[in-house]
């Protein structure tokens, strides 16, 4: 690679790194015409034999006017980006400078717009942030209310199987809230990851046990507002070989299966039946994860768009019975999870429903 005084040369940088409209080449260029016309004008005067004070008052008049139409190429984008950098100030990030100048205030512009879409995007992640929080207290606050609820009206007894159930959710629940309270390993992007070895039959059938139970406590709640919830949809369970362990993180996993339980749920017909499959992969302690429903499906063209944020797909409606489409948000926390743990996810063929797939890696074998 050569690193001669054409390396490196941008678009603006013909001549080695020198710009050709730089401010220092227009300052330059307003000085050396500035003296050519002084020049010019006085042998104009020696030649006519005009008095010196008219060629003196000839060549001021016409140094001011062309200083004057430098200094406002140079002042006007300044004002245009002093009232962008005070509007970004006070939160609208939406504004930015027009940067079509080839010198350096043209890089200037450049730097306040990339400003503002950094400061953009931040600002989007803190709100997506506190939605993808809001979104994932619900699911423990419903799993504790409807066991209390129960207690309370005598429908379940307060024995201690119950206890624990209530204790699970109360301990989800604060993980939750420890997630929430760690920004600073949020925002840097470092979320560690607490692996461990599990079996998977008994995990997913607890968490298959929650999904139901939520399911039941949401619809207590709409119940009460005169709408109502998806109740009728069988959860089916399907793990081989049956003593099949995985190496992930537990809670994170919990947030992608219940995620994607609930939208299979939200989408299926009535008395639908949703079925979890888990099977071993191709490396060592890792996972494939199926997630299927007997819904509409979704179209191949969509696909791509199922796991972005606030995405609600081509149907604007789930098809089941008074259920609502949610926010758009819990395939987008699916995605992220599995990312954390550098699987894959995606939706793949199927004949019927929609069919979610997701690769966990596991524990890489170490050669000896």
């Amino acid at each position: 690679m050569s690193d001669g005084p054409a390396a490196g040369r941008g678009p603006g940088e013909p001549w080695g790194g020198v710009r050709p409209f730089s401010i220092k080449t227009k300052l330059g260029a307003l000085v050396v015409t500035s003296v050519l016309i002084t020049t010019g004008l006085s042998m104009i005067a020696v030649r006519t034999q005009t008095e010196l004070r008219f060629i003196t008052v000839f060549s001021m008049i016409a140094t001011l006017l062309i200083t004057q139409f430098v200094a406002h190429s140079l002042t006007a984008p300044l004002d245009e980006m002093n009232t962008v950098a005070r509007s970004i100030s006070q939160g609208d990030y939406t504004r930015r400078v027009r940067d079509n100048r080839r010198d350096e205030l043209g890089d200037l512009a450049e730097t306040i717009n990339l400003m503002a879409d950094e400061l953009e995007a931040q600002d989007q992640q803190r709100k997506e942030l506190v939605a993808n929080v809001s979104h994932e207290l619900r699911t423990p606050i419903a799993g504790l209310r409807a066991v209390l609820e129960n207690v309370v009206d005598g429908i379940a007894e307060a024995d201690p199987e119950t206890m624990r159930t209530a204790l699970k959710q109360t301990e989800r629940l604060g993980r939750l809230v420890e997630t929430l309270l760690d920004l600073s390993r949020l925002d840097n992007g470092v979320v560690p990851l607490r692996m461990r070895r599990f079996e998977v039959w008994p995990y997913l059938s607890g968490v298959l046990k929650e999904a139901n139970m939520v399911a039941s406590a949401r619809a207590g709640m709409a119940s009460g507002s005169g709408s109502h919830t998806r109740t009728d949809v069988h959860l089916h369970l399907d793990v081989s070989p049956p003593e099949l362990t995985a190496h992930a993180d537990p809670e994170r996993i919990h947030q992608v299966v219940a995620n994607l339980i609930d939208n299979a749920i939200k989408h299926s017909p009535a008395h639908g039946r949703v079925t979890v499959k888990a099977r071993r992969g191709t490396l060592p302690e890792s996972l494939e994860l199926e997630v299927l429903d007997e819904g509409p499906g979704i179209p191949k063209s969509e696909w791509h768009k199922v796991f972005e944020r606030f995405n609600r797909g081509a149907v604007r409606r789930p098809h089941g019975p008074g259920s609502d489409g949610g926010t758009g948000l819990g395939l987008a926390i699916a995605r992220w999870a599995v990312d954390l743990h550098g699987g894959r996810i995606g939706v793949a063929e199927s004949d019927r429903g929609c069919r979610i797939l997701v690769t966990l890696p596991g524990q890489p074998s170490v050669p000896s």
